[in-house]
């Protein structure tokens, strides 16, 4: 009689199955782990930057040998200045005269991060859907074109003036980023080289409609918009001496909406599966094309409401810079927040703070502020390179561990077969 044995007991392969690893190997594998080295990485290239900018760092960089301790004062000094101007600038001031200048710098980074958030939740929808959304500057441009003009031209109640200003803006990043989701979807055109086009497109729309008397009052010359009528403009949430506006709270609003969007809703689900695999959701019974639209369309939308920061917030009027490097620097954001909305929230501020500490720290130090771009740059290098960080902090690769428990139970696992009883 003969009989074929099989592999060890049925228990034992499920405890297998389901051990978990050690705490610290999985917080080693995490992706929370690697956005903070990311982070603290780059200021340590910042770091460098600024010893370098120095003038009294360099200076005692030429004795160095005679007498290091030189060295490591101005060094000292000059990280401790540099960097403690960035927090008085970014999230509180403490030798501020008063109390209201005091918090300004935590007020002035909300209001920044504002339409960082809000195009960082657009981009983090697109990635999450396996798709790159690069227009967000151009959707941001046709969002302050349609909410600014609907802000200054249009005669409405208060409340109800600002709602439809809101939604002009929502309109106009959802219409341009629905060209190129429309596009993929019916052509297959790539959605990184549509995005691009348009936000040329939109840059040139956006000046020819500065030099129309619609948009700047007859007889004028000046490239600047009428100014969006009080009763159109966000309610400031603390007050004249802060510009904090009540765009903030959209801001949160729109996270908590894109987490329900993406987590709890079955069109969500949709957006995941298209990202994750597009032939398995097509072959699940998903309108592949029908979802890349509207992937693309609500990525718009919310892009297009980041125009409101500026343009009904604190700014009030349009401009050829209204939307600033808002549109690239959200990519940052969503990549920095792993593409979910708390994390876009997180790295929202982040960049904010980073923004509005940034002055500071030049007015203080006198480090060139273009080395606030370089630590927002260096984010962006090793966020894109996770294997570089890995690398350089010898940490484990994700899922190791398992893939190391499955090999150890693979190998461990009897192979005779066929013997003879």
């Amino acid at each position: 009689m003969s009989q074929a044995t099989t592999a060890p007991a049925a228990g034992t392969a499920e405890e297998r199955r389901e051990a978990k690893p050690p705490v610290l190997r999985q917080i080693a594998e995490s992706s929370v782990l690697m956005g903070v080295l990311a982070v603290f990485t780059a200021m340590i290239v910042g770091s460098v930057l600024i010893l370098i900018a120095d003038p009294d760092v360099r200076a005692a960089s030429s004795y160095f040998f005679a007498r290091p301790s030189d060295w490591f004062n101005a060094a000292g000094t000059s990280l401790s200045q540099a960097y403690t101007a960035l927090v008085r600038g970014g999230i509180f001031d403490w030798q501020a005269t008063t109390t209201t200048r005091m918090w300004r710098p935590m007020t002035e980074t909300l209001t920044v991060a504002t339409p960082l958030i809000l195009a960082g939740l657009g981009m983090a929808v697109a990635f999450r859907a396996g798709l790159f959304n690069v227009g967000g500057q151009g959707q941001i441009m046709l969002g302050a074109i349609l909410g600014g003009y609907v802000g200054f031209a249009w005669n409405l109640p208060t409340g109800l003036h600002l709602l439809v200003a809101i939604i002009g803006a929502i309109l106009g990043g959802a219409i341009w980023g629905g060209i190129s989701g429309v596009l993929k979807a019916t052509t297959g055109a790539s959605e990184v080289i549509t995005t691009i086009m348009l936000n040329s497109i939109a840059t040139y729309l956006l000046a020819h409609v500065l030099t129309t008397d619609a948009f700047i009052g007859a007889g004028n010359a000046n490239p600047k918009s009428l100014s969006v009528a009080e009763n159109a403009e966000y309610p400031l949430l603390l007050g004249g001496s802060f510009r904090l506006h009540l765009g903030f709270v959209v801001a949160l609003l729109a996270a908590l909406f894109v987490w329900w969007l993406l987590e709890r809703s079955e069109i969500g689900f949709q957006f995941r599966a298209t990202g994750l695999n597009p032939d398995a959701a097509r072959t699940a019974g998903i309108n592949v094309p029908k979802v890349t639209a509207l992937v693309m369309i609500v990525s718009g939308a919310l892009c297009g409401l980041a125009a409101t920061g500026p343009v009904l917030g604190t700014q009030h009027y349009l401009t050829t810079s209204i939307a600033g490097t808002v549109g690239f620097d959200a990519m940052t954001v969503a990549l920095l927040g792993r593409s979910t909305p708390l994390g876009t929230v997180l790295a929202g501020l982040l960049f904010g703070a980073l923004t509005a500490g940034g002055t500071t720290m030049q007015a203080a130090t006198g480090t060139p502020i273009d080395i606030v771009l370089v630590l927002q740059s260096t984010i962006v290098l090793f966020i894109a390179a996770p294997p570089l960080v890995r690398a350089i902090y010898r940490l484990p690769a994700p899922g190791s561990w398992r893939r190391k428990q499955r090999d150890a139970a693979r190998a461990a696992a009897p192979t005779t077969a066929g013997q003879e009883a």
